[in-house]
């Protein structure tokens, strides 16, 4: 029998640097477990997405990724963009060292490293839903996620995150009540099943797992195994009506507000009906800004779990 080999991806910058400084206990983890593997640091924001796509090109069907949300992501578009083969025979493992560490919430992924290499160790495989998202008038591929996209807000939230990871979770609600500063609703209009969802709007949120932004629960019923989107749309929500539910963004309870319209659905249109685009953002990474098309890829992304 074939012994299986891993390809590791290690992003550095992850967690303000600590998956460089805790390389060394996880690669000790790795070999006391027996893996056999080759690795490489990533050097720049998009490199995951080509050393994934080099290793699958080399023959490597399993990968772990040491690092964030942000990491899962680009790793996550590396496989869906390869035409090798097909997504879900690509095995990925986490071992979670970010600023959110959001998506591995939902599937109970331990943060504890020697469990999370015991949990890859194991070899249990899950399966679930990919969003693509296709901005229009750009040239570029598509945009795959495998935890949560939104336009308007969040997306503002995240680019200003950046500036705070240092203070790791707390960055999102930091970046959140400073966003509230400067933010500006915007007029959209959302096609979904068939009707139309028009007005000024916070933000448009398209989830497939239940947490985001440090452990937001912005979408009502998610569920990456249904081949269905949750979606929420928040409407014209004041400033003053955001401050008062800052809670209910981490306990779920925001999309039982009266502004908040919750739908399910495999396929979504987001137009923006002025000139000053919102920003878009995918898994906590900006992606661009503009009209939307998203579609779901029904269990397309295998992990271990």
């Amino acid at each position: 029998m074939a012994i299986k080999k891993w390809f590791v991806i290690i992003n550095p910058t992850s967690g303000n640097g600590k998956s460089l400084r805790k390389w060394p206990e996880i690669k000790h983890y790795l070999d006391l477990s027996g893996f056999n593997y080759e690795f490489a640091f990533t050097e720049h924001s998009k490199h995951s997405v080509s050393l994934v796509q080099k290793a699958i090109e080399k023959g490597f069907r399993n990968i772990i990724c040491v690092g964030g949300d942000g990491t899962i992501h680009n790793i996550l578009n590396g496989i869906m963009l390869q035409k090798a083969m097909p997504s879900k025979d690509i095995h990925v493992g986490i071992i979670p060292i970010g600023t959110g560490n959001d998506w591995i919430k939902t599937h109970q992924i331990p943060m504890d490293i020697n469990l999370a290499v015991e949990t890859i160790k194991k070899g249990k495989i899950s399966c679930q839903d990919v969003g693509k998202i296709e901005i229009e008038n750009q040239k570029n591929s598509p945009i795959y996620f495998n935890n949560l996209a939104g336009v308007g807000f969040d997306g503002f939230v995240v680019n200003k995150v950046h500036k705070y990871k240092s203070l790791g979770a707390l960055a999102y609600l930091f970046g959140a009540v400073i966003g509230l500063l400067s933010f500006k609703n915007f007029n959209s209009t959302t096609y979904i099943n068939s009707k139309k969802y028009s007005g000024n709007t916070l933000m448009v949120l398209v989830g497939l797992c239940k947490y985001s932004g440090g452990g937001m629960q912005l979408t009502k019923t998610p569920n990456p195994f249904d081949g269905l989107f949750d979606v929420s749309i928040v409407k014209n929500i004041s400033k003053l009506d955001i401050l008062k539910n800052m809670g209910n963004l981490f306990n779920g309870k925001l999309s039982n507000h009266k502004k908040v319209e919750s739908i399910k659905s495999n396929h979504i249109e987001i137009i923006i009906n002025q000139d000053e685009k919102p920003y878009i953002q995918a898994d906590g990474e900006l992606i661009g800004k503009g009209n939307i098309t998203l579609q779901i890829i029904p269990q397309s992304f295998s992990f271990y779990s």
